[in-house]
Formats: structure tokens, C-alpha cells, sequence
């Protein structure tokens, strides 16, 4: 029997971009919300990840339903993923800490130029999920692309949130970006596994948490690998295989999904280091190893 990864999963089903929570959404439906944050709790989720699009801008007597709801039926922490500083400011006020066993709410997320949501700090403590895959050069943003560039901006934003905001490192959360493999010509998810390397060696930075979301790894793939298996989520368990081992230690994803480490002679784990390899054109061509044999 395989053992699952010793890692916390932030459950994302809350977030319109699935297709059945839209529906929730859409029809208001806060008995369905309930049930599917009840779901994801049952399925070991450590903390639920609360997004309504847009419509958080728009409505905050339903986003205000919506925390409240969740927080009737389950006893885990929300982090909160908004897509202004006035709806966030919104989640943390009705955020009842009591119903969660007195565990902070989760911000998600904060970059080197976003930085203006930690304003809130002061009056409500957070913990904090920092975007790694951004920073700021003289000024201006810039998507980081090297391992060592994503590493030293999350050096310096934990840092940071330790010194000026008091906070622990235990309480910060750094998000690498997982890019999917088949547009992945410039080694992308190679500099990710490396800064996850990165991270969890630097002994200032020992206490954080390195983390992701893994369901874009295998956008626009087929179902089956060469070997049959579920290409998707194989993928996904052959990126935590890699990087688990290194310090990543929390997925934003599905709870149910099961994510257990993969074989050395697993066909996507072989199939994944040899991508991880490639570069430009021979990344592509190193794309089709995964379903077709």
C-alpha cells in the first residue's frame, strides 16, 4: 500500500472556475456550498480556500453568506482569495476565528507589488500566502523565470513579513507557480523544483511553507498516459514526488484526489524527469513521451 505524502492540502473547490461551483454560485445556492465545503473537510482538506470571482466586488451580502455558511458546517480556517482589498478587508471582518478553533484566516495572496492588503495586518492577524513567481526590479514588475530569482523574492518577502509585520514563519506560505508542461519551453517547472531546493536549504528561512496549486501542470493533455494511467493527476504526483522531498509541504488542490508518491520505474514519473531536461522545441517534442508511446 502506498503512503500519501506528509503534506496539508488547502481544498479549492470553492472557486467558480469549476463548472459545478459556478452553478452554486450562480443560483446562490448555500445549502451546495455548504455541502461542498463539508466535502472537502471530510476528505482531510487543512484549511479551505474561498473564491466568488467577481461577484465579490459586486455582492457582499453574498459573499458575507457565503463565509458565514461555510463557517457553520466546518471548523477549519478559510483563506480567502479576493480580487480587491475591500473584499478582503470584508472576509477578515466576518471571519469568526472562534468557529475555527481559534486559527487566523488564510490571505491569499500578496506579491511584491501588492503589497497594500498587509495594511490589514494591524488590525486583524492574517497568516499570509506570498506569490513567488513576481517581483520588482527598480520599480517595475516582472515574472520571475530562474530558480534563484523566485527563491530570492521569497527570501525577501518572508523576510520582510517576520521583521516589519512581526510575523511568524510559520504563518507564511510561499506560492511557486506550476506551469503546464505543454507550453513549458523555457524550463519553467525546472526552476520551480530548484527554488523549491532553494528554499527549503536557506536554515533563515527554516518554518515556512512551500506550496503550489497543481491542476494547471496537465492542462490541455489527454486523459491517458502511454502507459493508460490518469495522465493529469500522475503528473501532479510526479512533481510532488520531486519536491516534496525538497520542502514543498502544501497543494492548493483537491482533497479527494488522493496525491501518493510515485515508483522510480512509474512511465509519467520517467517521462517527467526527462522533460524536466528539455528546453525550447525538444521540450515539446518531450510533451508527446507522456501519451504517446
Amino acid at each position: 500500500m502506498t503512503v500519501p505524502f506528509d503534506i496539508q492540502i488547502i481544498g479549492e473547490r470553492i472557486n467558480p472556475g469549476f463548472k459545478s461551483t459556478r452553478a452554486l454560485f450562480d443560483n446562490s445556492d448555500i445549502v451546495g456550498i455548504q455541502a461542498l465545503a463539508a466535502k472537502q473537510a471530510e476528505a482531510g482538506a487543512a484549511c479551505l480556500n474561498v473564491n466568488v470571482g467577481a461577484r465579490a466586488m459586486t455582492d457582499h451580502a453574498f459573499l458575507t453568506e457565503v463565509i458565514r455558511g461555510i463557517q457553520e458546517v466546518v471548523a477549519l480556517p478559510l483563506s480567502f482569495d479576493m480580487p480587491s482589498l475591500e473584499a478582503h478587508e470584508l472576509c477578515l471582518e466576518v471571519y469568526d476565528s472562534a468557529k475555527a478553533g481559534g486559527a487566523k484566516p488564510i490571505l491569499n495572496s500578496i506579491t511584491e507589488h501588492r503589497w497594500e492588503a498587509m495594511r490589514l495586518h494591524s488590525t486583524t492577524p492574517f497568516r499570509v500566502i506570498v506569490m513567488a513567481s513576481e517581483s520588482v526590479v527598480d520599480g517595475v514588475a516582472k515574472n520571475n523565470k530562474t530558480a534563484e530569482e523566485i527563491a530570492s523574492t521569497a527570501r525577501r518577502a518572508a523576510l520582510r513579513l517576520r521583521d516589519e509585520y512581526g510575523m511568524a514563519l510559520d504563518d507564511v506560505f510561499i506560492d511557486l507557480s506550476v506551469s503546464a508542461v505543454i507550453a513549458d519551453t523555457e524550463g519553467l517547472n525546472r526552476a520551480t523544483l530548484d527554488a523549491v531546493g532553494l528554499i527549503g536549504a536557506d536554515r533563515e528561512l527554516r518554518g515556512l511553507h512551500i506550496m503550489g496549486g497543481l491542476s494547471n501542470i496537465g492542462q490541455q493533455l489527454p486523459a491517458k498516459a502511454a502507459d493508460g494511467s490518469d495522465l493529469k493527476h500522475q503528473l501532479e504526483n510526479a512533481f510532488l514526488t520531486l519536491a516534496v522531498p525538497l520542502g514543498f509541504d502544501t497543494v492548493l488542490g483537491t482533497p479527494w484526489r488522493g496525491y501518493t508518491p510515485l515508483p522510480d520505474d512509474n512511465y509519467v514519473l520517467g517521462a517527467y524527469r526527462h522533460f524536466l531536461g528539455q528546453t525550447g522545441t525538444n521540450a515539446l517534442r518531450a510533451v508527446r513521451k507522456f501519451y504517446k508511446a
